[in-house]
């Protein structure tokens, strides 16, 4: 004869019929398959699934799940072994941020490593290659992380679609991206060891829609080779080796360009160097005939500068930089750097000092808006402030003479010192 089951003892303020709908719920959720485990997985971070694998049923749909995108960083040793145990446990995970581990910790070293970091080998090692058993993922940053040579699994997930890298000692090739088919966002910066021509981005031509490779020296190429990528929306090649000339862009090149950002290798570029003050005019034209074209277009930070080879160059006197030096911040330099400014619709080009606090007089590239137009009030308002910045070189719409220019300096500092004492 079976035993009776004991009853159960209820807690305070249950009943019979709370404990049977708890039993309920229970054999329900028992119920429930992998797969359905799986899909309700997908609505949690990584840390959460991690805690809710409770039974074997559990653990198996954790490797199901898709993790939602949610950023896993690793910045610690605790972190990257918890990273570890989920490339059985999460093998699902879509986005990692790897970076830096810890005073005494660093990556296993790649190809052909750098003899300096090698030196480090009392350093404790940790495997990154476990990060090629994460096949969804969708994202990968690379942060600051302690890692030297080449490592190709790092180029080679099938669906992702963004990798940021801010990695000194990695060395990689833009040739590697064609092992991310799906790339839409490439976002790189001071990655001194990154080699390569732009014109290997072609093979992701139709995915690409950001491509920001800044301070990386040895990336080379024309930046005309990406005018027909039809969905690019942001080109950064700030302080790169890559090449071209702005005047060759024309209606129908970048479709979908919203923001620019080119190197003082191309003409009309941000930092361009040109030799003759008189070349002015047609630098900051082609700048302005880009923005002409495309009037949302956003144009970062554009400045071009007359060169040191230039016969118009000068510094500061020598004299005057020794007697003065510990004060040298107070007083102007030489205004041999070149900017755009706007008053409403109207563009113009002024002659400035590197920090900007001392511009000369603006040529403007547009004549003043109707009076009867709308924008005309806009405009008066603008040029009113425009012209209230010029004070030191007022009178000036270029640079002035290396000794027009001591001149004023000299006045200048006299009556800076009789403020001062």
């Amino acid at each position: 004869m079976p035993r009776p089951q004991k009853k159960q003892k209820l807690e305070d303020g249950q009943t019979n019929n709370d404990v049977a709908a708890d039993d309920d719920n229970s054999s329900s959720f028992d119920r429930l398959g992998t797969d359905a485990l799986a899909n309700i997985f997908g609505f949690l971070g990584p840390e959460d699934i991690m805690r809710a694998r409770l039974n074997n049923k559990m653990m198996e749909a954790a490797k199901k799940a898709i993790v939602p995108m949610t950023r896993f960083c690793v910045r610690s040793v605790r972190v990257f072994n918890a990273l570890v145990a989920m490339t059985t446990a999460l093998p699902n995970l879509q986005q990692i941020e790897i970076g830096y581990l810890g005073r005494v910790d660093k990556y296993s070293d790649g190809e052909d490593p750098e003899e300096d970091w090698i030196a480090f080998a009392n350093w404790i090692t940790h495997d990154i290659e476990i990060l090629s058993r994460f096949r969804k993922l969708r994202i990968l940053e690379i942060h600051r992380a302690p890692l030297n040579g080449r490592y190709p699994f790092l180029f080679n997930f099938p669906l992702l679609q963004q990798l940021k890298i801010n990695c000194y000692h990695l060395k990689w090739n833009l040739e590697m991206l064609a092992g991310l088919p799906l790339l839409k966002e490439l976002h790189c910066h001071d990655n001194q060891f990154l080699t390569g021509n732009i014109n290997s981005l072609r093979v992701l031509k139709d995915t690409l829609a950001v491509v920001h490779i800044s301070f990386s020296p040895r990336a080379q190429g024309s930046f005309m080779n990406l005018a027909d990528f039809p969905g690019l929306r942001t080109l950064n090649l700030h302080e790169t080796s890559v090449t071209g000339d702005i005047r060759d862009v024309g209606e129908g090149d970048f479709p979908s360009l919203e923001s620019l950002t080119l190197p003082k290798g191309v003409y009309g570029g941000t930092g361009y160097e040109f030799q003759h003050i008189s070349d002015a005019p047609d630098i900051a034209m082609a700048v302005n005939s880009i923005k002409k074209q495309r009037p949302s277009l956003l144009i970062e930070s554009w400045h071009a500068s007359l060169s040191e080879d230039s016969p118009g160059w000068y510094g500061l006197d020598d004299e005057f930089d020794e007697y003065y030096g510990d004060d040298r911040a107070a007083f102007p330099s030489p205004p041999l750097h070149v900017r755009l400014v706007a008053a409403g619709s109207c563009v113009g080009y002024r002659w400035e000092t590197i920090d900007g606090d001392h511009p000369c007089k603006v040529n403007w590239l547009d004549p003043e808006p109707d009076r009867e137009s709308s924008g005309y009030e806009k405009y008066i308002r603008e040029l009113r402030v425009i012209e209230r910045q010029v004070r030191f070189f007022r009178g000036f719409q270029q640079p002035p003479s290396e000794e027009a220019f001591n001149v004023r300096l000299r006045n200048f500092v006299d009556e800076y010192v009789s403020i001062e004492y």
